[in-house]
């Protein structure tokens, strides 16, 4: 038995508890919930037609959603870009992008972003996976990027920037981002965040660092120089009131961070906490596998176990990681923001002192963890991976959590691929030349596909789809996507967590 196959059954032994309790409710369960106000939040399963829990008691009744109301709730986020249908400069590696955004928390924590980065051959693409809110993933998405775009600039170009805004005059664009309108752009801060990144530019000129600045160098940099301009800016002023609301918020929230820089057939992974990178590779065979590029960084990784133990006493071996989790509340040990877990504990108590007001409805954040001797317990660090990207390399996967919970990766990349290879049957024929009996056959496959309604051109919601609606089998089941999408917010959480997907399309002469 392979290695991936080992991996492959064990990861389905472990889906089994999430599969027992959703189709216990799928099957049981019929429709559309109303609910009563209750108390406790303890969970407690009473009998197969209700759900009771602290604050709800939810019960069924009889109601379905109809395929096009499904399909506007997975469809609402999607979206789709080819290498040629925007105004940037070509990347010739990337043929496009699909991505979607399915939420389980109201609002999502998840956040998205890719950009084409002007002043190079490149692209980037990142998922953002927030924690106690989500302030830190929307700052995080809107910024690191520029903090990677400068960071690969030389000198020179730096100068050119600077010289610039000097003079009050153009500056020379670095991105080109590719948004869907429903993701949120926050302005509060905007003047704070643009004086912390020029302060950065300025260094790196000061610095004088030479054009063969490398980029795995570059996105280490970027991301660490993020993360302490977050720390700082929510240190400042700290006692006027209202003055640093949203910096501060950012900083005692948190979040994963998976992003992909695409550069010809140069692929670089940097990635912080437990979202994923995973190629979908074609073998010779028409075969699909799937090849992992990053590693999770948690309590299952023996090597990051051991990092973490490594960097405090041996006295608080016992301490730094309980349950699985740093310091026993955390699950991921890298992550952007979660200042609780990096400044010291005469910082944070002083900031709760002065701006008591700002932890309201934060519980996380009302006092010091336990045992919280030798700070800091987490980092920003990304590990970085480098793959030259082969002919057999035909897409890129990135995902949060939310989607590897509940699908093994090697299922998530023959569903992609087998659906890739179905669109092919979409293309026109005219000029193609083919017997009575070939085309006969072409014909009847396209009405045989024609006639599912469940065909997605987005790549990212055709995953989504799947995620929700498959049996064991691995069959679309309409009714059990209606059910999953009904099930009120508060609930929801209790059966996936935010979903959110990007699927990088690569040339096959990559």
């Amino acid at each position: 038995m392979s290695l991936t196959t080992l991996c492959h059954l064990r990861h389905q032994m472990s889906l089994q508890r999430w599969r027992a309790a959703m189709d216990t409710y799928l099957t049981l369960n019929r429709g559309q919930f109303r609910y009563t106000k209750s108390t406790i939040y303890t969970p407690v399963y009473k009998n197969p037609l209700t759900i009771e829990n602290s604050r709800r008691k939810y019960s069924v009744k009889s109601n379905q959603r109809s395929l096009s109301q499904i399909n506007h709730a997975l469809k609402a986020n999607e979206y789709s870009l080819k290498a040629n249908a925007y105004d940037g400069r070509y990347n010739g590696a990337v043929k496009g992008f699909d991505s979607n955004i399915l939420p389980s928390n109201s609002p999502s924590e998840d956040r998205r972003s890719a950009a084409t980065c002007l002043q190079s051959r490149g692209m980037l693409f990142g998922v953002f996976d927030g924690h106690a809110g989500s302030a830190c993933a929307q700052a995080v998405s809107e910024r690191l990027f520029y903090y990677i775009a400068l960071s690969l600039l030389p000198s020179r170009t730096l100068m050119e920037i600077e010289a610039a805004v000097e003079r009050e005059r153009p500056v020379l664009p670095v991105l080109q981002w590719h948004k869907h309108p429903n993701d949120y752009v926050s302005t509060d801060s905007g003047k704070l965040y643009f004086s912390s990144l020029r302060t950065y530019w300025q260094e790196r000129i000061d610095l004088q660092e030479d054009e063969d600045y490398d980029t795995q160098g570059a996105l280490r940099n970027a991301f660490k120089r993020l993360d302490n301009d977050i720390s700082l800016e929510a240190q400042a002023d700290i006692g006027v009131a209202l003055a640093h609301f949203t910096p501060l918020r950012v900083a005692l929230s948190g979040c994963t961070a998976c992003v992909a820089y695409v550069d010809q057939d140069d692929l670089y992974i940097a990635n912080l906490g437990d979202s994923r990178a995973v190629l979908g590779v074609q073998e010779d065979d028409g075969r699909w596998s799937a090849f992992t590029i990053t590693n999770d960084h948690n309590a299952q990784n023996k090597e990051e176990m051991q990092r973490v133990l490594s960097e405090h006493p041996a006295c608080e071996r016992k301490t730094v990681v309980k349950h699985d989790r740093l310091l026993g509340l955390l699950i991921p040990f890298r992550a952007f923001g979660d200042m609780k877990f990096k400044w010291s504990g005469e910082l944070l108590n002083r900031i709760y002192e002065a701006r008591p007001e700002l932890l309201i409805g934060n519980e996380n954040a009302k006092m010091l963890p336990a045992n919280y001797h030798t700070p800091p317990y987490l980092t920003a660090e990304p590990e970085i991976t480098h793959h030259k990207l082969r002919p057999q390399d035909k897409f890129l996967i990135l995902a949060t959590d939310g989607l590897w919970e509940l699908m093994h990766r090697q299922t998530v990349v023959e569903i992609l691929g087998e659906h890739l290879s179905g669109i092919e049957w979409k293309k026109p024929v005219s000029g193609m030349y083919f017997t009575v009996g070939q085309m006969h056959r072409l014909l009847q496959e396209r009405k045989r596909r024609a006639l599912s309604a469940l065909e997605d051109e987005n790549g990212a919601t055709h995953l989504i789809r799947h995620t929700l609606g498959s049996d064991s089998s691995g069959t679309i089941e309409h009714n059990r996507i209606a059910k999953m999408l009904s099930l009120p917010e508060d609930l929801a959480r209790m059966y996936r967590d935010d979903i959110t997907i990007i699927v990088i399309h690569f040339n096959s002469s990559a």
